[in-house]
């Protein structure tokens, strides 16, 4: 029996990485403004398949890791529901070959893609150990400066919802606002959490203001749109239930986002006590980086390229922030599972040589996986993964059979080689049988993981 001088017993928490499946509709369809690679693979010939079991292999290289790992579905694509609001009427095949004859074909480009793959755009998550009520919160990404992400929200949240039911624990919050784009939110790709026994700060990144006044000093890119608004920053924290002493909002640098950094992951990852950045992620970081080690102590561990080891042209074509940090079990090292793009590039994998050769941080190793058909569409390992740490408690309350294991892996595999197609063409989206294709596809996915009837077509 617990007397009053004895301590009080923290639960301990596990990270889980929910990483989202590739859909069937996977394409090149080029529709990320600032996305270098989106737009450098744009029309060319994808391969759903390979691309669905290189997420799927990722995911089981972390689960053997003995990491926590689980799955989220893709949505459906294309979107017939998308297409009917912009007024294209009649059968399914006449929607999709109307469709597909407007404007050179961008409105079936724009509801056929595959981009819920990426789940760190998803939403953002706080864990129940950071918040005022002592749930997990979740809050749903609206995406609304881009229409091809736009209309995930709903399916999202309806996905989200299903797998974090129990309100006891968790609470699944509704998109911002979108009108207006005055609060545009990308989901966890521009947040970072950074725990030390000093106490626990969150990073909500942020490109440009919807409402700061026109005299303000505000520098903006030039080249290329900043997404994430100051105004929605603040308010998923606020809708977050984080308590303010632990929030910061840092800008993110106009250069980098001009070099194809559209979000702040592109640039800076963190894990626990670790934070991997770029010395061009955000402005005024020396200041940032200060009071970090304020807030956080001398547990914080910094690692920092500069542009002369690493220039910002390096770090987006080869994504080395990117990349997961991911704690062992069994033992208090952590490990970095970055693209093959960071291992054929010479300077990050010199980078990365120095990470793991210095005692100055906890990286014991990095790990090199091919998602090359991800990459091609400006998503590297970071992207595919949106992360949630939950206490054995929450975790046992998920009824739904979305975490990884040996039992549903095969079986996963073989849904993708029944499926899925090895080869997809710009014109392949206008083929009816591809969404019928897909229809199958995700109405058996949903038996597979226990999620049944969170599509439309299955009410």
């Amino acid at each position: 029996m617990a007397t009053s001088s004895d301590p009080v017993l923290k639960p301990l928490f596990k990270e889980y990485q929910f990483d989202g499946l590739v859909g069937p509709t996977h394409n090149y369809g080029g529709l990320s403004v600032g996305n270098l690679a989106s737009q450098k693979h744009r029309g060319k010939i994808s391969n759903p398949k390979l691309a669905a079991l290189e997420g799927l292999a990722k995911a089981k290289f972390v689960h053997d890791l003995g990491v926590g790992q689980a799955l989220l579905p893709p949505q459906f694509r294309p979107s017939l529901r998308a297409l009917r609001t912009l007024g294209f009427a009649g059968s399914d095949e006449e929607i999709l070959s109307k469709a597909a004859s407007t404007q050179s074909g961008i409105f079936l480009r724009l509801v056929s893609s595959a981009a819920s793959m990426w789940a760190a755009n998803a939403a953002t998550v706080a864990p129940s150990s950071d918040t005022e009520d002592g749930r997990l919160h979740i809050l749903t990404a609206n995406l609304s400066s881009m229409f091809h992400r736009s209309i995930e929200a709903d399916q999202t949240k309806k996905v989200l919802k299903k797998i974090f039911s129990d309100a006891k624990y968790f609470q699944v919050h509704d998109p911002l606002p979108s009108a207006g784009g005055h609060f545009s939110d990308e989901g966890a790709a521009n947040h970072l959490r950074l725990h030390t026994s000093k106490g626990t700060v969150h990073l909500f990144a942020w490109g440009r203001s919807a409402w700061l006044p026109r005299n303000t000093a505000l520098k903006m890119p030039k080249k290329h749109p900043a997404r994430q608004t100051l105004e929605a920053s603040e308010a998923v924290a606020r809708i977050l239930q984080i308590k303010s002493a632990k929030v910061l909002f840092p800008k993110q640098l106009p250069e980098s986002l001009d070099a194809g950094a559209f979000h702040s992951d592109v640039l800076a990852v963190s894990h626990l006590n670790t934070l991997l950045i770029h010395e061009r992620a955000f402005e005024d970081q020396i200041k940032l980086l200060r009071d970090l080690r304020r807030l956080l102590g001398e547990e914080l561990e910094v690692i920092e390229a500069r542009t002369k080891e690493l220039s910002l042209n390096d770090a987006v074509q080869a994504y080395p922030f990117n990349s997961q940090i991911l704690s062992l079990d069994s033992n208090k090292k952590m490990v970095i599972l970055a693209p093959e793009d960071s291992r054929k590039n010479v300077k990050t994998r010199k980078f990365f040589d120095r990470i793991v050769s210095s005692k100055k941080n906890s990286i014991d190793a990095v790990h090199y996986l091919s998602v090359r058909q991800s990459m091609q569409n400006g998503g590297g390992p970071a992207c595919l993964r949106l992360r949630v740490a939950m206490t054995e408690d929450e975790r046992s309350s998920i009824r739904a059979r979305v975490f990884l294991s040996d039992q549903i892996y095969e079986p996963l595999v073989r849904w993708v080689e029944k499926f899925y197609r090895d080869r997809l063409e710009a014109d392949d989206l206008e083929d009816p049988k591809l969404a019928r294709e897909s229809m199958q596809a995700l109405d058996e996915l949903t038996q597979i993981l226990e999620l049944e009837n969170i599509y439309e077509f299955q009410s």
